[in-house]
């Protein structure tokens, strides 16, 4: 019976870290982002990872994404910092997924300034008290975005036709 309240003492300490994005082409800065996210929540975060959906990405970033939905959050969750990756909701409401997800910390990109101001609003507005912050841009290798890999890799289809 002491192990069960020890259990469920350490559960209650538990802070949910949400975290959100396309995913596309993983790489680096994703993993930096979500390592730093994770971070933010103490010894015993939980990280929940919105994966955003198909449609989401192509409004968003004026293109399909290269690898689907459900690869991608696939590919999130099997990172060994990601406890749960779950698809977003194609109208973004940033609403249904915190009162999902319930984060006690929303981790947002470092470019992510327009949704930062918009959540904080939200969060105002309906006077939830959730840690808001911004994830600092990870710089030290060139290739930490997916549209720089997707250049890169023109790049050398083009050097290498010629």
């Amino acid at each position: 019976m002491v192990g069960e309240r020890a259990k469920m003492a350490e559960k209650k300490k538990e802070k949910v870290v949400l975290a959100s994005g396309a995913f596309d082409l993983l790489h680096y800065g994703h993993v930096y982002y979500l390592s730093e996210a994770k971070k933010a929540g103490g010894e015993n975060a939980k990280l929940v990872v919105i994966v955003a959906k198909d449609r989401t990405v192509e409004k968003f970033k004026g293109a399909k994404p290269i690898i689907s939905e459900d690869q991608r959050r696939a590919l999130v969750e099997s990172l060994k910092v990601v406890d749960e990756a779950i698809l977003g909701y194609e109208d973004m409401d940033m609403l249904r997924v915190i009162e999902k997800v319930k984060p006690n910390i929303v981790a947002l990109g470092y470019d992510e300034e327009r949704i930062e101001k918009d959540l904080r609003k939200l969060l105002a507005e309906k006077g939830l008290s959730i840690k808001v912050l911004r994830v600092s841009q990870f710089t030290e290798r060139d290739l930490v975005s997916s549209s720089k890999i997707k250049r890169r890799i023109i790049e050398n289809y083009r050097a290498n036709v010629k």
